[in-house]
């Protein structure tokens, strides 16, 4: 049986990424590789067995077209309320919470934020599906 390991995203500023996902998510690098045309850096927190890799193709200087492929990156949140207030409070920009209620049942609160790369990342509050 396969296993999610990790997700790739290629970014153009390894301490630009690594401090964003720090503040954001509390990633720190568990891994890092670095090769004459690129570096890999891998992030994970104690709460998770799945990373994320930022790839740096070195003597790229142009922004990653994300085409209409991607979609997000997803985490979940104790608080998102005050999670919400926090990346504010950081100068991160969030956009508003939304509630996803079909029928009156909470199927899912949650806001995007975006990475420095224009990555979005979907943070959820923690219930049902969202564990």
């Amino acid at each position: 049986m396969a296993k999610i390991i990790h997700s790739m995203i290629r970014v153009l500023d390894l301490d630009r990424s690594k401090s964003f996902y720090q503040q954001a998510f509390g990633l720190a690098p568990s891994h890092e590789l670095d090769f004459e045309d690129f570096a890999l850096v891998y992030l994970r927190n104690e709460e998770n067995d799945m990373e994320i890799e930022l790839t740096l193709n070195k003597g790229r200087t142009t922004a990653y077209k994300h085409g209409n492929g991607y979609g997000h990156i997803a985490v979940c949140v104790d608080d998102l309320d005050a999670e919400h207030e926090r990346f504010n409070t950081l100068g991160i920009e969030a956009t508003d919470i939304v509630e996803f209620s079909p029928d009156n049942n909470l199927l899912a609160r949650f806001f995007f934020v975006t990475d420095p790369d224009g990555y979005e990342i979907e943070v959820l509050q923690r219930h049902g599906h969202y564990q």
